[in-house]
């Protein structure tokens, strides 16, 4: 007899007591036990007891679901790593043809891991690399497959150059596509280093009160600002005219994202690249320094007929960093590959 542990009734737990039988085979002679199909892959539990376990490690802990259940927090880890697997069975083999890939952070030290995600469908698809190397996005193109790489249309990532080199070597029919969010991050950056610089030259409290505590302010875009912020706003481009001229140049760069062909996008950024030539903001020259060696990566967003970008693989690292924090750390590196690739799975 065997002793099976099935779904809670309210606050009673039920086993089940099963009899298995044991037969001889036929043709090699060897005691075998019947298999049930309805038990889980610890025996010890029935399957949808497995799954009701998995649905509950969902919205909280290991600690508490095992707290709640009654169970050894690794018997919680089991079954809930067996109802992932179940639903990266269901989801299917991916045949992606818009990937997105980006890279986050998973320990201190400067130890990442690649996501790339399928962006037609919205969901990761692999989770994997030891560093963010080419060698490693590699690895991703390789257990994929020749023929699924052949069917890459698109690939939308970061300006890490290792990431572009490894697409274009692997998947060479795929556009590269360098996401805005990246691009105007990088200008923003640049805006942040010229309003630190601007404090550091004024000397006068009257013109630093004008700078101090302003730098989300000027980050901005002033459709989002509040009416007391609009007002702040306009004080410091009165105050401060390079500041004025770096804002200006901020918000009309935002319109290279309008243009439909890469002729005039080109001519837009040739212009825009042309009015910093005597504005002495060497961070902005930098940047549009940046734009140039990566412009065709940045173009290829006015000539793809799908505006995809990498926010959903941003949401995904809030995701991934928030599964992080309710574990207080992975150390399980299958168990957070599985967590993460089901994250925006349905439930079973």
């Amino acid at each position: 007899m065997r002793r099976v542990r099935d779904l809670s009734c309210g606050p009673f737990r039920i086993y089940l007591e099963l009899e298995l039988r044991r037969v001889r085979c036929r043709h090699c002679g060897a005691v075998k036990q019947e298999q049930l199909d309805f038990l889980a892959d610890n025996p010890r539990y029935t399957r949808r007891m497995a799954r009701d376990v998995g649905r509950r490690c969902r919205d909280t802990s290991i600690k508490h679901v095992a707290l709640e259940l009654h169970l050894d927090w690794h018997t919680v880890k089991e079954l809930e790593k067996e109802y992932l697997r179940e639903q990266l069975r269901r989801a299917g083999e991916p045949r992606p043809k818009v990937i997105g890939v980006d890279e986050i952070s998973v320990r201190k030290g400067q130890q990442y891991r690649i996501v790339v995600s399928d962006l037609v469908r919205e969901r990761p698809i692999w989770f994997d690399g030891p560093d963010r190397s080419q060698a490693s996005l590699e690895r991703f193109y390789e257990w994929l497959g020749p023929k699924r790489c052949g069917r890459i249309e698109l690939a939308v990532m970061d300006m890490w150059e290792p990431f572009a080199q490894a697409t274009a070597k692997r998947a060479p029919k795929a556009a590269i596509l360098y996401d805005k969010f990246h691009v105007i991050q990088h200008l923003n950056d640049a805006l942040d280093e010229v309003r630190r610089s601007e404090y550091a030259r004024v000397v006068s409290d009257d013109e630093r009160r004008f700078i101090k505590g302003q730098r989300y302010t000027l980050l901005s875009r002033r459709a989002h600002l509040s009416l007391p912020g609009r007002r702040a706003l306009a004080l410091l481009l009165q105050a401060n005219r390079r500041l004025q001229v770096a804002y200006l140049l901020k918000e009309s760069f935002d319109h290279l994202w309008s243009y439909q062909t890469e002729g005039w996008a080109w001519k837009f950024f040739s212009n825009w690249r042309e009015s910093l030539r005597w504005q002495r903001l060497k961070p902005y020259q930098e940047f549009a320094q940046m734009v140039l060696r990566h412009w065709d990566g940045i173009a290829a967003y006015c000539q793809s007929e799908q505006k995809v970008s990498l926010g959903f693989v941003e949401g995904l690292n809030n995701k991934i960093r928030v599964i992080q924090r309710r574990a207080y750390g992975l150390r399980d590196e299958d168990y957070l590959r599985l967590k993460v690739l089901t994250s925006t799975l349905p439930r079973l």
